[in-house]
């Protein structure tokens, strides 16, 4: 069984005060892409949404039709919107966490990486860094230039066993980390990478909709 979690509950305060995930492109909600493909899936057996209380109900309107889909009230941070989501999971094997932010997810990129952690436990899918990244100390100065081979951008979704995701999620309950595989790698639990792509941003402004057009 292969439950799917979908953050919505950001305020979306760098958006001019509208929430991004209501905003229509191409006559179509932000959110709208990412549930509708979810919901296309035959492997996926249920959708959490966790939202931001402010758009529960046009969520409940939206997707009224949708019988995969169970919308929830999320948490103060994007951490706990997940733990909330975890715990209102049908214990499935395997739980995909993607950003509702991020519409243009493929069935491509999805399979890709539920494939890798179906076979090495955990994956999240990620694009290799194109900028040259230099790491500097508190004044500014540039102290190294990391390989830019070895870097890669983190995106969703992000795959893990259901049990460890949730019991890591309880062990960190106080911490505030937006990115769910920093707790395997706290533990020390290996987490792979499957190549995304670029097409697969998170829009977080006004601007990044430009992207879109």
């Amino acid at each position: 069984m292969i439950s799917v979690i979908i953050t919505a509950g950001g305020s979306s305060s760098r958006f001019n005060g509208i929430n991004k995930l209501l905003y229509k492109i191409n006559n179509k909600p932000v959110i709208a892409y990412s549930v509708e493909l979810f919901n296309s899936l035959d492997f996926v057996n249920e959708i959490i949404i966790s939202a931001n209380e402010a758009i529960i109900n046009n969520l409940k309107e939206m997707f009224s039709s949708f019988s995969k889909v169970k919308i929830i009230l999320g948490g103060s941070t994007r951490q706990k919107s997940v733990f909330n989501a975890l715990k209102n999971c049908s214990f499935p094997d395997f739980v995909i966490i993607h950003d509702a932010a991020r519409p243009f997810v493929t069935e491509n990129i999805i399979r890709k990486c539920l494939e890798n952690a179906v076979e090495k436990g955990a994956c999240v899918a990620a694009v290799k860094t194109i900028d040259t990244i230099k790491i500097t100390d508190n004044s500014g100065k540039i102290i190294s230039s990391p390989d830019r081979n070895t870097l890669w951008n983190a995106q969703t979704p992000q795959i893990f066993k259901y049990d460890l995701i949730l019991k890591l999620h309880e062990k960190y309950s106080n911490e505030n980390y937006t990115d769910d595989s920093i707790l395997l790698e706290k533990e020390n639990i290996p987490v792979y990478v499957a190549e995304s792509e670029y097409s697969n941003f998170k829009i977080t402004t006004v601007d990044d909709i430009q992207k879109c057009k």
